[in-house]
C-alpha cells in the first residue's frame, strides 16, 4: 500500500470521528423501509440512483467497491442481495459490521485497497456499486480492469465519478485557482493545498479516464446523469461536479 493511500485512510477515519456525512450508518428505521422497497441509495451527493438501475437484486452477488460506512451495504442487503463490501477505512468497515450485527444479517466486509488487485475470483459478482471514491487514487484504469475481471458476463457497474470541477476552485468556491489535472504527487502547489486543508491526497480525473476507461476495459455505457456537491457555491449555482454511470460487462 502506497504512502498516499495510508494518508487517505487516516484522513477518512478522522472525518468519520468528526461526523462526516458519508460515515453515518443507516438507521434501523430506514433499513426496515428499504426491506419494503422504500429507499434512496446514492452514488453521488444528492440524486438517488434510479431504481431501474438496480432492478431486482434478490439472490444476486453485489460488491460495494469503496462503499463502506454502513449506508449502501444495508440497503443492498435489504433488497435481497448477497453483499460484500471492500473499503480502505477501518472505521467504515467497522460501521458495516455494526449495522449487520444490529439488523442480524451476514455481510462480508473487507478492509482493502481498491487501487490494488481485488481479493476476489474472476466472474464473482452480478453488480458492482462504486460511489465517488476515485478521487483518492491516482490511477483509475486498473480499477476498471479489476471490475471487469470480477463481474460475471452481463454484470453491471454503477459508479459515481468526480468531473474535476471541485479541484479548480478555491476553498470558498469563488475563484479559479488551479490548473488540471490536480495531482499532489506531481504538483507541489497542489500538495501544499491538500495539506493545508487536511483533505488527504486527492486527484482529478478526465472523462477519458473515468468513462473512456470503463469502455476501454470492456464495459458498455447504458445510462448517465450528473449531480452537484449538495452544498456550497457550486451547488447553489447548479454547477455539476459529479457524474453517475451505469455500464454492463460485454457478455
Amino acid at each position: 500500500m502506497s504512502e498516499y493511500i495510508k494518508k487517505n485512510q487516516q484522513t477518512i477515519d478522522r472525518w468519520i470521528e468528526e461526523g462526516w456525512q458519508w460515515g453515518e450508518p443507516l438507521s434501523h428505521e430506514l433499513f426496515l423501509k428499504a426491506k419494503q422497497g422504500d429507499y434512496s441509495i446514492f452514488l453521488t451527493p444528492t440524486i438517488s440512483v434510479p431504481k431501474s438501475w438496480l432492478g431486482s437484486l434478490k439472490g444476486k452477488k453485489v460488491l460495494g467497491l469503496a462503499s463502506g460506512g454502513g449506508q449502501q451495504g444495508p440497503i443492498l442487503t435489504a433488497l435481497g442481495a448477497d453483499v460484500t463490501i471492500i473499503d480502505f477505512s477501518e472505521k467504515q468497515i467497522s460501521s458495516e459490521k455494526q449495522v449487520a450485527q444490529r439488523e442480524k444479517y451476514n455481510i462480508e466486509a473487507i478492509q482493502g485497497d481498491i487501487s490494488e488487485r481485488l481479493p476476489f475470483e474472476d466472474e464473482t459478482f452480478d453488480l458492482v456499486f462504486h460511489p465517488v471514491s476515485n478521487v483518492y487514487i491516482e490511477k483509475v484504469q486498473p480499477v476498471w480492469e479489476e471490475v471487469v475481471r470480477i463481474l460475471k458476463p452481463n454484470g453491471e457497474l454503477l459508479a459515481g465519478l468526480d468531473n474535476g470541477i471541485n479541484y479548480i476552485v478555491d476553498f470558498n468556491e469563488e475563484k479559479i485557482v488551479n490548473n488540471l489535472p490536480f495531482n499532489p504527487l506531481k504538483n507541489p502547489q497542489h500538495m501544499q493545498q491538500v495539506e493545508s486543508e487536511q483533505s488527504g491526497v486527492q486527484f482529478s480525473h478526465t472523462i477519458e479516464e473515468q468513462i473512456g476507461g470503463q469502455l476501454k476495459a470492456g464495459l458498455t455505457l447504458l445510462d448517465i446523469y450528473q449531480d452537484t456537491n449538495g452544498t456550497g457555491r457550486l451547488h447553489e449555482l447548479n454547477i455539476p461536479s459529479y457524474w453517475a454511470t451505469r455500464a454492463v460487462k460485454n457478455g
